[in-house]
């Protein structure tokens, strides 16, 4: 077998072993270039450029937003603010036959539009909504399956850390293939439009998964049962309360990103101090002190967007300093709020860990990504990105035939390997070679999100099977969670089939919006 085919098998190998991820790649492209050098197959002065791939990594201003969307995800999950969404949901639709089940899918799309983190979603759901849902009766099942998907909604509804992610190395294939192509004017893929292709076929997926969860509900009505007692009348305000903050920092963080006003890292900072305030808003901080800061903060983006002030400019009139004085006084506002929310999470014995669980997700994305340039660089070398181009140019139905391999293989890896590792290691070698087949890089992008999606749900390595497994009660088997995902692990397949012949679902956003 080839040394490039063998490294690939070795990385899987390694992983199913039970070796850490980062470690494994490093590991294994170590190990195949010394091979590659001894048998003349690489040559070695290759790796002198990973030194300038390791500064490209960490100088890449798209990536910066990830520990920051991480961190909003982990404040939120931290504070309980899911806690209170999935009750007042609960209540809202329990008296309809499977509304709990709908409950959960509406509560997981806002969680995963304001959060995007898939473990914190699922534990939260796990822990609260199923023991729910198994007390009224639900087949444990349809319970177990129905809270594992809709964690699993923050990776395909933005902001996600796998689209940050995805717009990166999608971004980098299609300059390369304009390169190849002879263009050296070339055109990029932005977290944007990243974000707007996948945000409809996100509310597809919402729609998929309710329309189960109600045919179910309505052909085998002991699975989905309505919740009996009538007690449960839930205010509007009661509704306010609870879904009103969420959506507010969903069209704080996505509105700026789409709208243009903000760059994703902007926007992943505002959202990091929205989840701030609303958590020390929710622990207990001067409701008064919080609302004002968040009304300064907001007119102080406006206002500085609409009527910029340069002080330090020897000409500034008086109006301008009353101008910029009156800014300052806006940002002493919003800081001495922030500070207030910090000082509560704090007392609350909350901002710790969340700071803990922030650098260690980041931690582990950046190693893996960082660790995955040593082994393209290795691959590369040893002439796996021309067999990757001869199998797929020799695929039978030319470029159809070409991404259904792909999709395919990204599909069977999902079952071993993380979306990270999929993404950072398989994409750059197929995706290239895909867009010059003559594929949409954006449509491309959103059906490689879908399929990497199911990563999380497909046995043995399913990321929220393990999350849930830890979380459920135990009268719930873990064959009874495998079985109750397969058929939204069939419902992912039908909406990949629906974006795949209808492309302007993915499409129709980015091509207004950008």
């Amino acid at each position: 077998m080839p040394l490039d085919l063998m490294m690939f098998a070795a990385l899987i190998g390694c992983i199913l072993l039970g070796f850490p991820v980062s470690f494994s790649i490093a590991g294994v492209a170590t190990l195949f270039a010394f091979f590659g050098w001894l048998t003349g197959e690489m040559d070695i002065t290759l790796l002198g450029a990973l030194g300038q791939r390791v500064f490209g990594l960490l100088t890449n201003d798209v990536l910066i937003a990830i520990p920051l969307f991480v961190l909003m995800g982990v404040v939120l999950e931290k504070s309980h603010i899911a806690e209170e969404l999935l009750e007042t949901m609960g209540r809202l639709f329990g008296r309809l036959r499977g509304g709990l089940g709908v409950s959960v899918v509406l509560v997981g799309a806002l969680l995963a539009a304001s959060t995007g983190i898939v473990g914190a979603t699922v534990i939260a759901m796990g822990l609260i909504a199923l023991p729910t849902m198994l007390r009224h009766g639900y087949d444990a099942r349809l319970a177990a399956g129905t809270v594992c998907t809709a964690g699993t909604l923050g990776q395909i509804i933005p902001p996600s850390t796998l689209l940050i992610i995805l717009s990166d190395v999608m971004s980098n294939a299609y300059q390369q293939a304009q390169f190849e192509q002879g263009k050296f004017t070339v055109d990029t893929i932005s977290v944007g439009q990243m974000f707007a292709g996948a945000l409809v076929p996100g509310l597809v997926m919402v729609a998929l998964y309710i329309g189960y969860i109600l045919a179910r509900a309505m052909l085998m009505p002991k699975d989905a049962p309505p919740i009996a007692h009538a007690g449960d009348h839930v205010s509007a305000r009661e509704i306010a309360g609870a879904v009103v903050p969420p959506v507010l920092l969903i069209i704080s963080v996505l509105g700026t990103i789409l709208g243009g006003v903000a760059s994703p890292t902007e926007a992943a900072s505002v959202g990091a101090v929205g989840a701030i305030l609303m958590a020390g808003f929710r622990l207990g901080a001067r409701p008064g002190l919080i609302l004002a800061g968040a009304a300064a903060l907001i007119l102080l983006a406006i206002a500085a967007g609409v009527a910029p002030v340069r002080l330090q400019r020897s000409d500034a009139t008086a109006l301008e300093q009353v101008q910029g004085a009156f800014y300052a006084v806006l940002a002493l506002v919003g800081v001495a709020a922030i500070l207030a929310s910090l000082a509560r999470a704090f007392r609350a014995d909350m901002l710790k860990p969340a700071l803990t669980s922030t650098m260690v997700v980041t931690s582990m994305i950046f190693a893996t990504i960082l660790t995955a340039s040593v082994f393209s660089l290795v691959f590369v070398g040893l002439g796996g990105d021309e067999r990757i181009e001869q199998i797929l140019t020799a695929m039978p139905g030319g470029a159809t035939g070409a991404l259904v391999f792909c999709m395919a293989l990204i599909f069977v890896l999902g079952f071993f390997l993380d979306f990270v590792e999929i993404t950072v290691i398989l994409l750059p070698l197929i995706a290239p070679v895909l867009i010059l087949m003559g594929h949409d890089p954006v449509w491309l992008s959103i059906l490689i999100a879908i399929n990497l999606q199911t990563s999380f749900l497909t046995p043995p390595f399913g990321f929220s099977l393990f999350y849930l497994r830890g979380a459920a009660p135990p009268e719930v088997t873990t064959g009874q969670i495998y079985a109750g995902v397969a058929p939204f692990i069939g419902l992912q397949a039908l909406s990949i089939l629906i974006i795949w012949f209808l492309p302007r679902i993915a499409t129709w956003l980015p091509d207004m919006l950008f």
